[in-house]
């Protein structure tokens, strides 16, 4: 659109940010960019404008964002606790600015009220028009993503959302802020031993302290120890549709090589169905910033990453679902695998690519199980940071991830220590991290360096590290301790069904042929085993649960990518043979080993 071409309206929008008015937040991180007069004026060509009045909702907390407002004239307040004594503002924009975070690109419920402040003009974009120019606009995409990601951060550290009462004692506490901050979902937690608000809310609820750990959303709604799946339907994070559960692929886990798989499958045509047990990015979301990823020359963080895949995905018609904890999978017929879930679902596909990737082991030493959740973190993100402001940090690991955590906190804690077993960084990280670790004036490495116990009782106090050449011990006083000590494959549920390795890692190509105990899966299908499938025809793996994959991002999301090609060949192969012998295999995949090939039976009548 030519550049002189602007909205008709009575009071001209300002283009620049620093004609904002006294009263507007501003914007000091980026999170409230002024839109240009070019991009309002092709936002109009797919909206429509609508005239406010003071106190007009725009947008109400707890409900479903379904719409995009850009304040054309007037202003709008964002609020928390609207209409209540606790009511506070949060923001306040005026002309240019638009109306929303992260949220709302996802159809997920508001965390906040935006009210009209005076009365004025608003431009109106439906959710799927802002989704579609996102997707064909990189200026303006970049514009909305990186502010939705920048609002959505400021949200957290304000402690706005849903409120979390639990021990930090308790498994479940444990277990729902995981999934809340892993998710990047607003939410507070109110600790059950120390906080004195949490008696004042169970009084008030009238429920005891055994009933805990409790979600309380906007004092109307309470959910007692929900799951996982309980707590994302609050929210609104995707779920799969209750109707058609075939597909032409299923991918287990949402890392960068299963959203790098889902946006080429998609993007081919293929009908491409994503589950996820716990969040979408894996491993890599977890990362503040990844800089030696191609085409990122400054660095992208792992959630930056995350939603961009997303929105890819999604702009392709890739459908994803979360959480779903796959728990089994077997061959329904000769063209199709189920994977059954722990809620007792199902999904058939005729193609599976296991993506599901690896978690960081956990450290086994005295005293550790009690702070997890608390000051002991297995991912170092905004959430955990910002525990770290006043006091020293370490970091336990010797790889990427370690330096990563490492250069992050340093951003906030005033003292990291770098614990590492090994005698050098180089061993195991990438050249550029040594070299900025190093260098950082905050950051101090300890080379042959183990943790052999931690002290605190509500939080962490000191560590006992020893120096595993002298066994000399030595006291380190931090309130926080960062673990990235190598990790598992989320494989467990795949054991006695595909070839592992020993480690429970997915063994392919030749490697899984040779363990597959029965070759005539591969005779039958006249063809061997492809490099990234398993040991069972038409199953994929791809990432960091393959044995062998190199555990970087790049590598990961090229087998994602990587797997489609193969499942192409794999669908052809089967159409071929098919055409070849102008029949199918009788039900239950008779080509198949029989320890699968038994499981079928009862399912198929």
């Amino acid at each position: 659109m030519s550049g002189d071409q602007s909205l008709p309206s009575e009071e001209p929008v300002p283009e620049e940010a620093d004609e904002a008015v006294s009263w507007e937040t501003p914007d000091l991180y980026g999170a409230y960019p002024r839109l240009t007069q070019d991009q309002i004026a092709r936002l109009a060509e797919h909206g429509q404008r609508r005239s406010m009045a003071a106190n007009d909702v725009l947008i109400r907390e707890g409900e479903r964002c379904e719409t995009f407002f850009v304040v054309l004239s007037g202003s709008v307040a964002v609020v928390e606790d609207y209409g209540t004594p606790e009511e506070h503002m949060l923001r306040a924009h005026g002309p240019g600015r638009f109306i929303g975070e992260l949220g709302l690109l996802h159809g997920q419920v508001a965390f906040y009220t935006a009210v009209a402040r005076e009365p004025g003009e608003v431009l109106v974009v439906s959710l799927d028009q802002l989704r579609r120019l996102v997707a064909q606009d990189s200026t303006f995409g970049d514009v909305v993503l990186r502010a939705c990601l920048g609002r959505r951060a400021l949200l957290v550290g304000q402690g706005v959302g849903f409120r979390v009462i639990g021990s930090r004692y308790s498994p479940d506490t444990r277990r729902l802020r995981e999934f809340a901050i892993r998710n990047r979902l607003p939410h507070r937690w109110i600790d059950l031993e120390t906080d004195e608000e949490a008696e004042e809310l169970l009084r008030r609820f009238g429920v005891g302290p055994e009933e805990t750990p409790l979600v309380i959303w906007r004092d109307t709604t309470l959910l007692r120890n929900p799951s996982n799946a309980a707590l994302a339907q609050l929210i609104g994070l995707p779920s799969l549709p209750s109707g058609n559960r075939h597909g032409d692929i299923l991918i287990v886990g949402s890392g960068p090589a299963g959203l790098a798989a889902a946006v080429y499958a998609a993007s081919e045509g293929l009908s491409t169905t994503v589950v996820e047990a716990l969040a979408t990015g894996g491993q890599a979301a977890t990362s503040s910033r990844i800089e030696n990823l191609l085409g990122f020359p400054s660095g992208v963080s792992g959630a930056e990453l995350t939603e961009r895949a997303l929105l890819q995905a999604d702009k392709f018609g890739a459908r994803i679902s979360l959480p779903a904890e796959a728990t089994g999978l077997h061959p329904k017929d000769d063209d199709h695998y189920v994977v059954e879930f722990a809620d007792g679902s199902e999904i058939a596909a005729r193609a599976v690519i296991l993506a599901t990737g690896a978690r960081y082991r956990r450290l086994q030493v005295q005293g550790i199980e009690r702070l997890e959740g608390t000051s002991v973190h297995y991912s170092a993100t905004v959430y955990e940071a910002q525990q770290c402001r006043t006091d020293p940090v370490a970091v336990v690991g010797g790889g990427n991830s370690a330096g990563q955590a490492v250069l992050f906190l340093a951003g906030y804690a005033p003292k990291v220590y770098l614990l590492v077993r090994g005698r050098s960084l180089e061993d195991n990280m990438s050249r550029y991290l040594v070299d900025q670790v190093e260098r950082h004036p905050q950051v101090e490495v300890m080379l042959h360096t183990e943790v052999t116990e931690v002290t605190g009782q509500e939080v962490l106090e000191e560590l006992d590290v020893v120096d595993n050449r002298t066994g000399e011990h030595r006291p380190l006083a931090v309130r926080g301790l960062f673990v990235f000590t190598g990790a598992d494959p989320h494989t467990e549920w795949l054991a006695g069904t595909i070839a592992l390795d020993s480690r429970g890692f997915v063994l392919t190509g030749p490697e899984a042929q040779e363990a597959c105990a029965y070759p005539e899966v591969w005779h039958s299908r006249g063809r061997s085993c492809m490099t990234l499938e398993t040991s069972l025809p038409g199953v994929f793996a791809a990432g960091d649960a393959r044995s062998g994959s190199v555990k970087r991002v790049a590598s990961a999301a090229g087998e994602g990518a990587m797997a489609i090609h193969f499942v192409h060949r794999h669908l052809g192969h089967s159409a071929a043979a098919l055409t070849t012998t102008g029949t199918s295999a009788p039900a239950g995949g008779s080509d198949l080993p029989p320890h699968i090939r038994h499981k079928e039976s009862a399912w198929l009548a």
